[in-house]
């Protein structure tokens, strides 16, 4: 699933290329992706918006229209948001759609697009999604903001607000595992199971400790790691070791600075112990036994 970083970059780009545009029409050939609403109600109240924002919450994506409207988008585990031209063909099989621009695009994880917003200079942003899991959600500011989604997000990972006295605040009244802790979105927002895995290492603290048990001195550094290593990931324009590409259909060039994740049995990169894996919460958890003991 994209993180925070690779969000962000897609925020970025956006901001970049789209901004001021009007919206003139939508296609989707996987209308459950729209909820609280249907493709006719959809493509008659969001055509004519001009598109005043873009602005990441957590990881969700936040369009900002005229007219109080906002739509918000989640990519889910393998959608990401791409500009550019395409075009589409129904089939009697189904729909066929086409890249109209060669490069990156051309790459198998940007064939599976499943939504286009057709723009008013003739740009388009399309959702490629193997998994058919992203979800949006379209309405006035107010209800758009008061779903839970995003209601309930905690502090975001990089707001200027988290301070060490805020962050001590969250964790440390928490009993569960640090690593599912930093990966709750009612938390901390944004995080999840790359940066979390690098933060703890980073940190030398194993993902397994109990937050609460945590001392003053290792939320210190790992405060200081997540801000670190997140805004590395920014501007390296994310980690692409599974799906993830950004608004050109390129890799982020973060894979190299992946630290312990899905690196088990390797060496440690401070000591040469193996790298181990363990389960918390359904989630996978990588760490150095020597480096990160319990």
């Amino acid at each position: 699933m994209p993180e925070l970083p690779e969000v962000q970059t897609i925020v970025n780009d956006l901001n970049r290329k789209i901004i001021d545009e009007t919206v003139v029409d939508f296609w989707t050939d996987w209308p459950k992706l729209l909820k609280n609403t249907n493709l006719t109600r959809f493509k008659k109240e969001i055509r004519g918006l001009k598109i005043e924002k873009i602005v990441r919450r957590g990881k969700n994506i936040l369009f900002y229209f005229s007219g109080n409207t906002i739509l918000s988008l989640h990519q889910k585990m393998t959608g990401h948001l791409m500009v550019g031209k395409w075009k589409v063909t129904k089939k009697r099989t189904g729909w066929s759609v086409k890249n109209l621009i060669p490069g990156h695009q051309d790459d198998r994880v940007n064939q599976y697009i499943h939504a286009i917003f057709y723009l008013k200079s003739g740009k388009m942003i399309a959702l490629s999604d193997m998994r058919k899991f992203a979800r949006i959600d379209f309405g006035k500011e107010k209800d758009v903001l008061s779903l839970s989604g995003i209601r309930a997000l905690g502090t975001d990972a990089l707001d200027p607000e988290l301070t060490l006295d805020n962050f001590k605040a969250v964790i440390k009244r928490r009993k569960k595992s640090i690593k599912q802790v930093l990966m709750d979105p009612s938390v901390i927002a944004g995080i999840g199971n790359i940066y979390a895995d690098n933060i703890l290492w980073s940190s030398k603290v194993h993902p397994a400790r109990s937050a609460k048990t945590l001392k003053d001195s290792e939320l210190k550094k790992i405060l200081a790691n997540t801000k670190k290593i997140l805004k590395k990931a920014v501007r390296l324009r994310g980690t692409s070791v599974g799906d993830y590409r950004d608004t050109a259909g390129k890799s982020g060039r973060y894979g190299g600075e992946v630290l312990v994740y899905r690196r088990t049995g390797e060496p440690c990169r401070r000591c040469g112990i193996p790298i181990k894996k363990i389960v918390l919460g359904q989630r996978s958890a990588h760490f150095c036994p020597k480096c990160q003991k319990r």
